[in-house]
């Protein structure tokens, strides 16, 4: 599963390489081309991979251990470019001593980003508490001749977002 996966992420970069080319020659003029592939913005590559990985195909082993087969057979056989896995992953947004999981609760997010630092995608759908906090911290500093900064301390209030713990049972044992 892994070499196959690995493969899959390999042709993903691969398919998104791009020709750079650079010229050489007396005053601007192209009597000598360099040319080689160059990986694409990452970002491409990887918003490539996340579609992959949201429609990977869960498999088992086959018979003689050489290969794998789909493991519910109303599902497509996976072809190269597809990823796969062997067992649902945990869910991380519950915790989970078996799996490791600390679970979300209690976590701080970004009410304003839309990531995965974001409140609603890390707070898995249960809201989140904002606190008030008042901190200080270091400013206005300035550079002491010679050898040693001097600053002010600050104080500000910013809003802490925390994701809500579940309505069920936080620590589920599933050893």
């Amino acid at each position: 599963m892994n070499l196959h996966n690995n493969r899959c992420g390999r042709s993903a970069v691969k398919r998104f390489m791009k020709l750079e080319c650079k010229c050489h020659g007396v005053s601007g003029s192209c009597t000598l081309r360099t040319c080689w592939l160059a990986m694409s913005d990452f970002r491409k590559t990887g918003d490539f991979l996340w579609k992959k990985y949201s429609g990977a195909i869960q498999v088992t082993m086959n018979q003689d251990g050489t290969g794998f087969t789909v493991a519910n057979k109303n599902f497509r056989k996976p072809t190269k470019n597809d990823l796969v896995y062997f067992e649902n992953s945990p869910d991380y947004c519950l915790m989970d001593k078996a799996a490791g999981s600390l679970g979300t609760a209690g976590r701080v997010c970004s009410k304003t980003s839309r990531g995965m630092d974001g409140c609603d995608v890390m707070c898995c759908g249960r809201g989140y508490d904002t606190t008030r906090v008042t901190r200080i911290t270091k400013c206005e500093c300035k550079f002491q001749w010679c050898c040693s900064v001097k600053c002010k301390d600050c104080e500000e209030t910013v809003d802490v977002h925390t994701c809500k713990a579940s309505k069920r049972a936080e620590w589920v044992d599933q050893t």
